[in-house]
């Protein structure tokens, strides 16, 4: 793996992980001494953060992660629905049913019992979208759902440890799956519109309850 793409990853999973909050300063000595990688290589994984807009620059030197905002997520999630509900329509015309019946099935199983069987329910959700992505066959469609993506997991990590909003999700991801196998574009949609409309709900409640928490603090 080249450099650059290197220290990319790591930054972008450092982001989405929480470990590069919001707010954080990555200044360009500091990080290509810590990544081992030199200015240019890092200057490369920088500029791909921010045309992610996942970092914004604020000196020829200096880049800090971006905001999560109410305003922010809405967005993205205004993006998301257009793009998701008419994948699902797409999916339910052009996929394998058989596939997306496999699929309901090992949402029907999934069992949220310790962080490992969550990490395996998230790893579940990516071969979900994978498999809808193969099925529209669109590259301009799945380009712009991959860009959603990448801010959708740092976004998610706040509902993360909802035990409620995940099983909910569970049964959620199941319908869609189901709808799709049953080739009925429309309950696809439908069905992918519930599960936005849900997720949505539940992480912008997730930011009022940690707000409430600091002002709590302060």
């Amino acid at each position: 793996m080249k450099a650059g793409d290197r220290a990319y990853a790591i930054l972008l999973d450092e982001i989405q992980s929480g470990i590069l909050p919001p707010g954080a300063v990555l200044g360009e000595v500091e990080q290509a001494a810590r990544l081992g990688v030199s200015r240019t290589p890092l200057r490369e994984a920088l500029g791909r953060l921010v045309a992610d807009g996942l970092v914004a620059q604020q000196s020829p030197r200096i880049t800090v992660v971006t905001p999560v905002s109410d305003d922010n997520i809405r967005e993205l999630f205004e993006v998301r629905r257009a793009l998701e509900e008419t994948a699902a329509r797409l999916a339910a015309v052009r996929g394998e049913p058989a596939l997306f019946a496999e699929l309901a099935d090992a949402f029907a199983r999934v069992s949220l019992d310790g962080e490992a069987t969550r990490d395996a329910y998230y790893a579940l959700i990516a071969r979900f979208d994978a498999a809808i992505d193969d099925a529209v066959a669109n590259d301009y469609l799945a380009a712009a759902l991959r860009t959603v993506r990448t801010h959708l997991v740092r976004v998610r990590r706040l509902a993360r440890d909802h035990r409620d909003r995940l099983v909910a999700s569970v049964g959620e991801h199941r319908q869609i799956a189901s709808a799709l196998a049953a080739r009925d574009p429309e309950l696809a949609a439908h069905a992918t519109h519930v599960h936005l409309h849900n997720a949505l709900t539940s992480i912008l409640d997730s930011l009022e309850d940690e707000g409430r928490r600091e002002r709590g603090a302060a």
